[in-house]
C-alpha cells in the first residue's frame, strides 16, 4: 500500500445536514474516519446516516463522489498501517466476550473445566481497571547497603515535576 495519496483533492467538500463541509476540516476528517469505519464494517450505513443526518439517497450520492472515495481510501490505509482498524475491531469483538463466556458458564453440558475457565475470565473482565486505583501512588525505593550497620534509603513517590522544579533541572544542566 502506498501512502502517497494523502489529500488528493484539498478543496473537496461533502454536504452534511445541508452544510458544505471541507473534507480537510475537523468535521470532514471525522466523517472520513467514520466512512473508513463503515468500510471496515465497524459502523453500519444506518449509523453513518443517523450520525450525520443523511438520507439514504444522500449517502448513495456521497459514495459516488470520487474525492470522498479517495479520502476514505487514504484514511483506511492510514488506519490499517497504524493499527487503529485492528484495535477497534478487536474492541468490538471483545465486547461480545462476556456474553459468550456467560453462555459457557451456564451450559450444563459444558465441561466443568471450561465452565471454571469461563468464570475466571469473566471475573478478570469484570475487574478490568481496578487493579490500580488513583489513590495507590507509584513509589521508587532505592536501598544502598554501605556496610556494617549503615544503609542509605531513598523512598520517594513518583510525581510530575512542578514548573519550578523543571526550571531548576534545566538550569542545573
Amino acid at each position: 500500500m502506498s501512502s502517497s495519496v494523502i489529500n488528493p483533492h484539498p478543496d473537496a467538500v461533502v454536504i452534511l445536514r445541508g452544510i458544505s463541509i471541507p473534507l480537510a476540516s475537523d468535521i470532514g476528517g471525522a466523517f472520513t474516519a467514520d466512512c473508513s469505519r463503515n468500510r471496515e464494517r465497524l459502523m453500519s450505513d444506518n449509523q453513518i446516516c443517523e450520525k450525520y443526518g443523511l438520507t439514504f439517497n444522500a449517502w448513495a450520492e456521497i459514495a459516488q463522489n470520487k474525492a470522498v472515495r479517495l479520502a476514505v481510501n487514504a484514511e483506511h490505509e492510514r488506519r490499517i498501517l497504524n493499527g487503529d482498524a485492528a484495535r477497534e475491531a478487536a474492541a468490538k469483538l471483545f465486547a461480545e466476550a462476556p456474553e459468550v463466556l456467560g453462555n459457557i458458564l451456564r451450559n450444563e453440558h459444558a465441561s466443568p473445566r471450561h465452565r471454571i475457565e469461563a468464570a475466571k475470565e469473566l471475573r478478570a473482565t469484570a475487574n478490568t481497571g481496578t487493579e490500580k486505583t488513583g489513590d495507590a501512588a507509584d513509589r521508587v525505593v532505592i536501598s544502598i547497603d554501605l556496610g556494617g550497620d549503615k544503609k542509605l534509603v531513598f523512598d520517594q513517590q513518583i510525581r510530575p515535576l512542578t514548573p519550578d522544579e523543571a526550571k531548576e533541572n534545566l538550569d542545573a544542566e
